[in-house]
């Protein structure tokens, strides 16, 4: 398995950041041509990983609907940090922190509209790492 961790800078707002790039990339590099499965996390209790069409209008959708389900208000029991902040350790129960994806001849294998995007409602923690791992097919 070959594994590989970046940061990413996320600021302060409701945001959904496309690492699609990276992941193709080190799959990529990776896979050197073959086939496998590459595994994509957020090592935090904070955050989702969204496969979706991005750019579109559609990650604004999402964040509107987060905000309507889980909003930024004073009803949330895990309550220190920023007000609201409790919600997002609820955001992982709806978007994993993590998504496998299949790895084909060395290629992402996404559909068409489909992109990676790391999914990041937690005003507090302006930056994340996200690990990439690839698992070769025998």
């Amino acid at each position: 398995m070959k594994t590989t961790t970046f940061v990413l800078r996320t600021g302060g707002q409701d945001r959904v950041h496309d690492v699609t790039a990276r992941c193709e990339a080190f799959a990529r590099e990776a896979a050197q041509g073959g086939d496998g499965l590459l595994h994509v996390f957020v090592p935090h209790a904070t955050a989702g990983i969204a496969i979706m069409e991005l750019g579109s209008g559609s990650d604004d959708d999402l964040l509107s609907v987060l905000a309507e389900l889980l909003p930024a208000d004073d009803r949330w029991r895990h309550s220190h940090g920023s007000r609201g902040h409790g919600r997002s350790h609820v955001l992982p129960a709806f978007l994993p922190p993590f998504a496998v994806l299949p790895v084909v001849a060395g290629t992402l294998a996404l559909g068409t509209w489909q992109s990676v995007g790391v999914v990041d409602i937690n005003a507090d923690n302006p930056e994340r790492q996200v690990r990439l791992s690839f698992l070769a097919s025998r």
